[in-house]
């Protein structure tokens, strides 16, 4: 890009195996962060429950974790609250056309999800299928029905569609699933 003044600045974003799945957390981080500087909602990122256990203590500045473990399961991505409700969800990208691999959230995420619901909060899973650029709201109770009635390993795209909400992904917010809240809700 160039800015007034001669200025110069280019962007070399490196896509890796690593870092390959990180659009639709950045997308759903950027609205957010437009919720909040806009007082519309309080929603935030929850931090990976870890126990530190050596760290290589260079300086102060320098501290490096060599070795790290989990406290607990980790629940689901995101909690806050909206218009006086608690939500809690999760962020789930799929690189297939055809159907969502159930594998990508675990039982104790779904039983959280439940257990949410069964206390008067709102939950529900935010998945994309990045080949088809479809991104869905899921209502944990959908998910939580079909889990109990199916033996499938994967959610087809056809339930998606018929029972989930389409999210449209815009410029400001990104990823605006306090809309769907609204009208599903409110």
């Amino acid at each position: 890009m160039l800015y007034p003044n001669g200025l110069k600045k280019t962007y070399n974003k490196i896509i890796t195996h690593k870092n390959r799945g990180m659009s639709l957390e950045e997308d759903i981080n950027e609205s957010n962060t437009y919720y909040l500087t806009r007082d519309i909602g309080i929603i935030y990122k929850k931090p990976v429950p870890i126990t530190i256990a050596k760290v290589d203590f260079k300086s102060r500045q320098e501290a490096v974790i060599k070795e790290a473990y989990f406290k607990t399961p980790s629940t689901t991505d995101y909690n806050g609250i909206y218009k006086g409700k608690y939500i809690d969800f999760d962020a789930k990208e799929c690189h297939s056309k055809t159907a969502f691999p159930l594998s990508n959230v675990h039982a104790h995420q779904i039983k959280h999800l439940e257990n949410i619901v069964n206390h008067g909060g709102i939950a529900f899973l935010i998945v994309r299928f990045t080949l088809l650029n479809e991104t869905y709201y899921l209502k944990a109770e959908d998910l939580i029905d079909f889990t109990k009635k199916n033996s499938r390993k994967s959610i087809p795209i056809t339930f998606f569609r018929e029972k989930a909400t389409l999210i449209p992904v815009k410029i400001f917010p990104r990823i605006d699933y306090l809309k769907i809240i609204d009208n599903l809700y409110f």
